[in-house]
């Protein structure tokens, strides 16, 4: 039975695809974009998050920490990132609930029995099960396994993916997939880098390969983010290779920046974090108006 790390099952979902859904959200993923609004989803192992907010100031994690690597200064515990190995013991003891470790290992069985508690939801809103992340591509076994088991039970599927995987493993996970949530985060291959990390040319063939050759059903997402790639001329490029490329009959949803990652940053102790903003409501008009330019059904958000 494949393992994976798992940083959060969602039950009750409504944004990641039709119906009432159960989100398995998978930790791993190869692109590390500037405003990522899960942050805890980027690296593969297990991690500590400290909500400032909630510390009592009680000194109780110091003490069962079994690495010795948080310290009390004063009534402000300081946990060493480098030392510290997600254990979890500083968790058990809080008792305020202001430590979590984020990432634990599950089985496909493990997600099965909670989506067996939700399935009894599926068939009356035309629901399923979804598989974020993280990057689930990323994966593959696992999200492979998860996905074909769903499918058997005759429950609908979709992926929320980059793209950013081989054509082999594209092929794979998208034989036990019903629906593909597909990113476009930048056209210009330069760019992208820049705000991800990895170059865009698998992705944007992967798009081609899973709609025209692989004939799946797919949305494209658009982040917008005015530092990053919220211009006039990425949307023109992007709506341009949807209605070319891929076919006017994609839907289109633009999603819009939360500043819910940076909190979540400074949960997980990182450095140098920078704001980003979302479009103006001007700016989001004139870019579904360009969308629409090219003859594509394009909206607001992620809902269906």
């Amino acid at each position: 039975m494949q393992e994976c790390s798992i940083f959060q099952v969602q039950s009750y979902s409504i944004h990641d695809g039709p119906g009432i859904r159960t989100t398995v959200f998978v930790k791993g993923c190869p692109l590390h974009c500037l405003w990522c609004h899960n942050p805890e989803s980027q690296n593969h192992c297990p991690e500590l998050m400290w909500f400032e907010e909630k510390c009592a100031g009680c000194g109780s994690c110091a003490t069962v920490c079994k690495a010795q690597a948080i310290q009390m200064k004063g009534k402000r515990p300081l946990t060493d990132r480098i030392k510290c190995i997600a254990c979890g013991n500083c968790e058990k003891s809080c008792p305020t609930e202001a430590r979590r470790v984020v990432g634990e290992e599950k089985t496909v069985e493990d997600i099965m029995k909670i989506i067996q508690r939700d399935a009894m939801f599926y068939p009356l809103s035309n629901g399923g099960v979804t598989v974020s992340g993280g990057e689930p591509l990323h994966m593959p076994s696992f999200t492979g396994e998860l996905l074909k088991t769903c499918k058997e039970r005759g429950y609908h599927t979709a992926v929320e993916t980059s793209g950013y995987a081989s054509f082999q493993t594209v092929e794979y996970i998208m034989q036990y997939t019903d629906l593909v949530f597909y990113d476009l985060k930048a056209l210009d291959g330069i760019l992208h880098r820049r705000l991800t990390g990895v170059d865009n040319e698998r992705i944007l063939k992967n798009a081609e390969f899973i709609k025209h050759v692989l004939g799946k059903e797919m949305v494209i997402r658009i982040p917008l983010v005015e530092e990053c790639n919220a211009t006039v001329e990425n949307i023109r490029q992007t709506g341009s290779f949807i209605a070319g490329r891929l076919g006017k009959d994609v839907k289109v949803q633009l999603l819009l920046y939360h500043n819910l990652g940076t909190d979540k940053e400074r949960q997980l102790g990182r450095e140098g974090i920078t704001e980003y903003t979302r479009p103006s409501e001007e700016k989001q008009k004139r870019f579904c108006e360009i969308i629409t330019d090219y003859g594509l059904n394009v909206q607001i958000g992620g809902s269906m």
